[in-house]
């Protein structure tokens, strides 16, 4: 057994001990995954089974990225997600370098061309949905901010009257539109597409 399947295992044995208070309040849940807030993975991360299996926590993605968005996780998400990389996308969202993929070692970010058909085909981090009780355009005001901030206009979002925003089935989930939104809360938000 390798070191670091040890490590967790005798952890998540400690937080499968714990009273189901202290387990839930350490992140714990049957399927180890209760974080208490939204995230995303990076762009090209498996799907969250065989990422976290194959993810060895090296921190190579977050210190590649220009845009400083990926961060790690610590007891907050379970222990089988300790110091996995995660994303917060009204914080600071993926720009779509993919950059991420090229340095992972072990493939749990899969390497994707920066092209915008390979991008879509294969970048699954989630799907923006649009609160239109709260989006300035389907009030009679004009935005189009998350459009304009989107790295795939007209692919993933389009506009309508007043420049209504429209998510289509190529959204891929990066979260530059909810990052740009200007409402608080934001009218836009990215469901992230793992479990």
């Amino acid at each position: 057994m390798e070191r670091r399947t040890f490590v967790k295992t005798l952890a998540a044995g400690a937080v499968a001990g714990l009273a189901p208070e202290a387990a839930q309040a350490w992140g714990g849940s049957e399927h180890g995954a209760s974080a208490p807030f939204r995230f995303l993975r990076p762009p090209g991360a498996l799907d969250e089974d065989e990422f976290l299996t194959r993810c060895i926590n090296c921190g190579q993605c977050g210190e590649i990225c220009p845009n400083r968005c990926i961060k790690y996780f610590n007891m907050e998400n379970g222990v089988a997600s300790t110091d996995t990389p995660y994303i917060i996308a009204r914080e600071k969202a993926c720009i779509l370098c993919m950059k991420c993929g090229d340095v992972c070692p072990t493939g749990a970010i899969a390497p994707i061309k920066r092209e915008a058909r390979a991008i879509v085909d294969n970048v699954k981090m989630g799907h923006a949905v649009v609160d239109e009780s709260l989006c300035l355009s389907f009030q009679g005001k004009t935005c189009g901010v998350c459009y304009r901030a989107c790295p795939l206009p007209d692919v993933a979002i389009t506009v309508g009257l007043l420049e209504q925003p429209h998510v289509t089935e190529n959204c891929i989930g990066c979260g530059l539109c909810e990052r740009s939104c200007i409402q608080l809360p934001q009218a836009i938000r990215v469901i992230p597409s793992h479990d």
